[in-house]
């Protein structure tokens, strides 16, 4: 066999069903190899769409996603994506094409260190350079994008090593590496700080949700009385229909949720990520007590220096700080009312002649959809809407991107989420990330994917025109011309909608959200 084929059969045995990427001269070997084998290549319209693709399938699934591009652009492209996966702890396995091994020491067509380039996006990264070394390069590509905590790993296969003639067999995976019980004494002081406090509080990260621990900490919290806020990738940790939720944290002057931290004596961090919130938004004046527990030790943060920090799987740790002390709970009066207020917030109606907005969209949306539906959302003023305003009831239900906070991820990333889910899926984007992809409604058709597309679009960058508009009072270099994006969405085959009154729009999301076709909702916002 030649070594492509050796590569495609460690991608079967590593359980791959499919690679997204964009072909290119480079890969001609492993693409001809894919196609005797299980692995489903999808040729996808932009090398950043299948990056994208292989981070959601990671993070939803746990499983690393696969994507393959050609050398230079092809690689450039992929890049962005590939660094998403990385910041958002996703596990991504990247292939990269590269010219003959005989061009490299010079310069040459298309030629980059793409190693060099992926080296500061990634877990780890290497380039193939003899048959002999696959299958150990790919046990350790998968091994350590999935091991914890998560995220990006890269190889370069040099097209003439491809071609080559190869032997060996693929390195099957064991049971995943664990990580150690946690440390008594880290659980001793860390439950001592909880017991001794008024006003403790959970805030919940990423690690809760991509830890699958979310049952642990539902136990956790419902034992104790202690609230849970959510970042905005561990929505769903803790259901939103609990009492004991807070919703998801902020930083604005009203959000209930950063009051309910300000009034907090202890902040109990599980599986908190500082690269998703700065810990100096809710921690300027450096007087919370802070207990940290997750897989790795707290970065070094002036704001962010725990008393406490157990290191461990995350399950673990919550079940080792609750049976050591039993006694840890609080009451409920400290917190309630800014529970009521939330709930009073997100599910209020839109009043008679309203303008649509975000906010009031979402308990329509929320109605359309089931607990277990999928919402992926793009980055833009509604990303901070959907976080604060949509309540989710199970984990990995409400996706964002809030490490690199990516533009251009929903619609790529509904097509891996519609492939790797029985729910319905539903992709929110703003205009302005929408076009980014939005070409990839070819390989969603093409694959015979059913997902909404919900667009609110506002002519706008309007995030940044927001953030002018509080600093200076004016906006600058935001404003966007758009197509008719239902006109736009009918020439990919698919049925656009754009409602122009609320019960128009929740009858719309009504009917279309549980189909199996696909379809765009354009919701005009100002």
């Amino acid at each position: 066999m030649q070594a492509s084929d050796l590569l495609v059969r460690c991608l079967e045995v590593e359980g791959v069903d499919r690679v997204f990427g964009v072909p290119g001269e480079e890969l001609e070997d492993i693409l001809f190899s894919m196609r005797e084998s299980t692995v489903e290549f999808v040729p996808v319209r932009h090398e950043q769409g299948a990056a994208f693709m292989a981070d959601v399938h990671g993070r939803l699934t746990g499983e690393a996603g696969v994507c393959l591009s050609t050398l230079g652009p092809g690689a450039t492209n992929l890049l962005t994506g590939v660094a998403d996966a990385q910041l958002d702890k996703s596990p991504l396995v990247a292939i990269t094409g590269q010219g003959g091994l005989e061009r490299l020491h010079q310069e040459s067509h298309q030629r980059l260190d793409v190693v060099d380039l992926f080296e500061p996006v990634t877990k780890w990264n290497t380039q193939i350079t003899e048959p002999e070394i696959i299958h150990e390069s790919v046990r350790k590509a998968f091994k350590l994008a999935e091991y914890e905590k998560p995220g990006a790993t890269h190889m370069e296969f040099p097209e003439d090593v491809a071609a080559e003639d190869a032997e060996g067999r693929p390195i099957r995976p064991r049971e995943r590496v664990r990580r150690p019980s946690p440390d008594q004494k880290a659980v001793e002081r860390a439950a001592s700080l909880l017991a001794d406090a008024d006003r403790p509080i959970v805030l919940a990260g990423n690690g809760g949700i991509r830890t699958r621990s979310s049952e642990r900490l539902r136990s956790f919290v419902e034992e104790t009385n202690i609230p849970v806020i959510g970042t905005y990738m561990g929505k769903g940790a803790v259901s939103d229909a609990d009492d004991h939720s807070l919703f998801t944290l902020d930083s604005g002057d009203d959000d209930q949720a950063q009051t309910a931290i300000e009034r907090a004596d202890v902040v109990f961090a599980v599986g908190y990520d500082i690269a998703e919130h700065d810990p100096e938004n809710w921690n300027p004046d450096l007087e919370k007590r802070i207990v940290h527990l997750d897989f790795e030790p707290a970065e070094v943060y002036e704001h962010y220096n725990p008393q406490a920090e157990v290191v461990s799987d995350v399950s673990a740790g919550l079940r080792a700080i609750q049976e050591y002390d039993e006694a840890i709970a609080t009451d409920t009066d400290w917190y309630a009312d800014l529970r009521e207020s939330i709930l009073d917030d997100v599910t209020r109606d839109p009043e008679d002649g309203e303008p649509f907005s975000v906010e009031r969209t979402l308990p329509l949306l929320r109605e359309a959809m089931d607990d277990s539906d999928v919402l992926l959302s793009d980055t833009g003023s509604h990303k901070m809407r959907i976080a604060q305003n949509y309540p989710t009831y199970e984990p990995n239900t409400c996706i964002i991107s809030n490490g690199l906070a990516t533009m251009g991820i929903s619609v790529p990333g509904a097509v891996a989420a519609d492939l790797a889910v029985d729910s319905n899926v539903v992709a929110a984007t703003g205009d302005g990330g929408f076009l980014m992809n939005g070409a990839e409604i070819e390989t969603a058709t093409r694959l015979g994917c059913g997902f909404t597309i919900l667009l609110f679009n506002d002519n706008d960058y309007g995030l940044i025109s927001e953030k002018q508009e509080d600093h200076r009072s004016e906006s600058t270099g935001t404003k966007l011309s758009n197509p008719d994006f239902t006109t736009f969405a009918e020439s990919f085959g698919i049925e656009g909608y754009r409602p122009e009154t609320w019960d128009e729009l929740g009858e719309t999301l009504e009917t279309v959200v549980p189909n199996d076709e696909m379809a765009l909702v354009e919701v005009p916002v100002e």
